[in-house]
């Protein structure tokens, strides 16, 4: 039985937003992609990773993962109008409209501490014009990351995003994400640039671009579940983003030109972060490997210090990165704030403020320990959202796959075996690799639980 289109809900059509132009819509797609998970979290995933091991994992995972599920949820987004828990309980019926408020949540947890992290990125970018990180990164880190100062810039970047998003989908998101997006590349690849004229480049692509084999097999119980996470995490795939913004969409568009152009750039910017960063470590010695999430406040800011224009070329680095963490984030709060519009009938502005509240008060831990960032991290990157995803690909390809492959011929035409094919590639592999990397997510988590965190609470 097909799922009709709530679109076509005059009342819901007078009140529900849409993008000006494809192009907003794929840069705010991209820009929700484009975030703290490929500046931030990327480095330090490849690094812990074993380099170029993890990395072709990662793009593996994109391209055959990654890549199938985008269409999943692009579909399911289109086809209802809705926010994930709406567009849950149209498409699935029965107990599937309990099950929406996942997505809800595990945004609300990214978001929480994602603002903290992004308030460092801000203190950063601030500092790149004294100089008060050069050549004493770690001391700087441990002064910043916890306390006052972390509690205030995520107080003035949480503010920030609250703002874009109270304005609404046309005004608010979309101005933005065509500003922040192709600021973006444009920096990144000059840093690239400036990267491969470095003394240790040639060591650094070595260690980043040689597929080590041997690392993958020996170390597949990390690698797998960490590369899993990182694929949807970076897409934004499993956190109900792509369901929201398929939602403002209009049914003549291609789904698969969309979902393509979303994970190239994506993956663009994931792949030249690494020509940046890994180049500058390398060049100064330091070891790419450094774990944890203050790897870039620690290592990289402490090897600018050493090489040519570090002061300019830091401004630069914590200036998108911060730009990245801001489009990121818009999209993360749009779910929620959707769902209290879409759902509660909720004006904008108030369920931003609502939404942006909660997050921020979530964050306050965050602030205070940088324990909490991996308690928020590993449960939302390698637990939530892959469990998410799971929903998600059992709802759409087992439960409902004819209309949602109506929805991708929408705009494309008659997909003939190929509609099928990406119905069971979503059955099959794709699944199979989501549930042996949440099991392994689980069991990482309750071992960080054990060890680390335990740590912290009795001392």
């Amino acid at each position: 039985m097909g799922v009709a289109p709530i679109g076509s809900d005059m009342a819901l059509d007078s009140i529900r937003e849409s993008w000006t132009t494809r192009l907003g819509f794929v840069l705010a797609a991209v820009g929700s992609a484009v975030g703290l998970g490929n500046v931030w979290r990327f480095p330090f995933q490849v690094g812990e990773g074993g380099g170029s091991a993890f990395l072709f994992v990662y793009l593996g995972f994109v391209l055959l993962i990654g890549f199938p599920a985008m269409l999943v949820e692009l579909s399911l987004g289109r086809r209802t109008n809705l926010s994930p828990v709406g567009a849950l309980r149209e498409f699935g019926g029965g107990a599937w409209r309990y099950v929406g408020g996942l997505f809800v949540l595990i945004v609300f947890v990214i978001v929480s501490y994602y603002s903290v992290v992004a308030g460092w990125v801000l203190r950063y970018f601030v500092d790149s014009f004294t100089g008060a990180y050069l050549g004493r990164s770690g001391e700087h880190f441990g002064e910043i990351a916890t306390g006052f100062d972390a509690l205030f810039f995520h107080t003035v970047f949480m503010v920030g995003v609250v703002g874009i998003v109270a304005l609404g989908v046309r005004k608010g998101i979309e101005v933005a994400v065509k500003l922040m997006v192709p600021a973006i590349a444009v920096i990144l690849v000059a840093l690239a640039a400036y990267g491969w004229t470095l003394n240790g480049a040639g060591a650094a692509y070595a260690y980043y671009l040689s597929p080590e084999f041997g690392t993958i097999a020996q170390n597949w119980t990390t690698i797998l579940p960490a590369a899993a996470g990182q694929a949807f995490f970076t897409l934004s795939v499993g956190m109900g983003v792509m369901v929201t913004y398929s939602s403002y969409i209009s049914e003549d568009r291609n789904l698969f030109e969309d979902a393509g152009g979303i994970v190239a750039l994506d993956t663009f910017v994931a792949f030249t972060t690494g020509l940046v960063v890994f180049p500058i470590l390398f060049t100064v010695g330091v070891d790419p490997g450094e774990p944890g999430p203050g790897a870039i406040f620690i290592t990289l800011a402490g090897a600018l210090s050493e090489i040519p224009f570090g002061a300019v070329v830091g401004a630069l680095f914590f200036g998108i990165v911060a730009l990245a963490a801001a489009s990121s984030a818009i999209s993360l709060l749009e779910v929620a704030v959707s769902h209290l519009i879409d759902q509660r009938g909720a004006s904008r502005k108030r369920a931003t403020v609502v939404v942006g509240t909660a997050a921020y008060i979530a964050g306050i831990p965050v602030a205070y320990d940088t324990v909490f960032v991996d308690l928020y991290d590993i449960l939302a990157a390698q637990i939530l959202l892959v469990a998410g995803a799971i929903l998600l690909m059992v709802l759409v390809a087992w439960l409902h796959p004819q209309e949602a492959i109506d929805e991708l011929e929408a705009g494309v035409g008659e997909l003939g075996f190929l509609g099928g094919a990406w119905v069971w590639l979503v059955r099959i592999p794709v699944l199979v690799v989501l549930i042996v990397s949440l099991y392994l997510g689980v069991e990482g988590y309750v071992e960080f639980l054990r060890g680390e965190f335990a740590d912290f609470l009795f001392g």
